[in-house]
């Protein structure tokens, strides 16, 4: 969890949150091994999601730099 939360820069109880829901809407599965939990993507599409909601954001803020 400890990488997770470094990498989207948010508290364990946040991300642990976030991995809960994804996990029972079977987006990704978790393997323990030893101390370490390994996450794993069960549903690759989800990533055309996110690309798709960075190019709605980049958009966005190319529109209010234009009216700058």
């Amino acid at each position: 969890m400890a990488e997770l939360t470094g990498m989207v820069r948010d508290d364990v109880s946040t991300v642990s949150m976030h991995v809960s829901v994804l996990k029972s809407a079977g987006i990704v599965a978790g393997e323990k091994r030893g101390s370490q939990v390994f996450y794993t993507l069960w549903v690759p599409c989800v990533l055309n999601f996110f690309s798709c909601g960075e190019e709605v954001l980049q958009a966005n803020a190319d529109a209010r730099n234009a009216l700058v």
